[in-house]
Formats: structure tokens, sequence, C-alpha cells
């Protein structure tokens, strides 16, 4: 039961589903979630934390970077919880937005995320103006 209502606490908020979905097909560097959420490093991390203790991701470092992803062996209750986001969750407005968003920012190195961050610019705008920034970098 502990492990049905950790898992129930960490699909209980929107961005943690959102973050759940983000890493759902791939492993996402806390820069590019930081990106897609605009929540501060910290916020980020204390969501990423509950997903985590629920058994929804595991982390990997890699020197300062951690990175996250969904387990590649979940257990069944896990693959259940993980199985209802997919079929669920990802037909919302707000994941298809992300999925959109996420696109752009996945043409950006993490290093080079997590630098324009720190210099305080947004590099991949939320709305659809054209941003300043993302025009001076090319996209592979």
């Amino acid at each position: 039961m502990n492990r049905l209502t950790t898992i129930t606490h960490a699909l209980s908020d929107p961005t943690r589903i959102r973050l759940l979905a983000a890493c759902l097909d791939r492993e996402r560097c806390v820069c590019q979630l930081v990106e897609l959420i605009d929540l501060s490093n910290a916020s980020i991390s204390k969501h990423l934390a509950m997903l985590k203790a629920g058994g929804l991701l595991e982390s990997r470092r890699e020197g300062r970077w951690v990175h996250y992803r969904t387990p590649p062996s979940p257990t069944p209750i896990v693959r259940d919880a993980i199985a209802f986001v997919r079929s669920y969750a990802m037909r919302t407005q707000q994941i298809v937005q992300d999925a959109e968003r996420l696109a752009k920012i996945d043409a950006f190195d993490p290093c080079d995320l997590a630098r324009m961050q720190r210099e305080g610019c947004c590099c991949v705008p939320h709305s659809t103006i054209p941003h300043p920034h993302l025009d001076e970098h090319t996209y592979q």
C-alpha cells in the first residue's frame, strides 16, 4: 500500500505529470526540464525527487549533470502508472504543447542550455513571439 500512495501522490500534481511525460521516451537533463517548466532548479528538483521516490523516474549523475528517465525494468505497479500517464496525459493540450517545446529545447546542447540559464537569457520562448536568442543559434 505504501508504494501505491507514493505513486499516487507523485502523480497528484500537474507539474510532476509534465515532468514524467517529458521523460517517457528519452532521458532528460535537469536543465532541459527547467527550461520546459520554467520553474527554479530547486523546485524542479523537488518534483523530480517525488517522482523518483515513487519509482516513476530514475536518475544518473554525469559530472555535475543529473539526467532522469523512466526505469528500463519497472515494477508492475510502476509500469501500470507509467502506462496510465502515457495513455491519458499525453493527449492533453499542455503535454502536446510541452512536446512541441521539447523539440526546440532538444536542439540545444545541454551545456549551452545550462550556460544560457546561468547567464539569465531564456533561450526557448514560451510563446510564439520570435526570441532574439533563438535567432542566434543554428539548429542541427
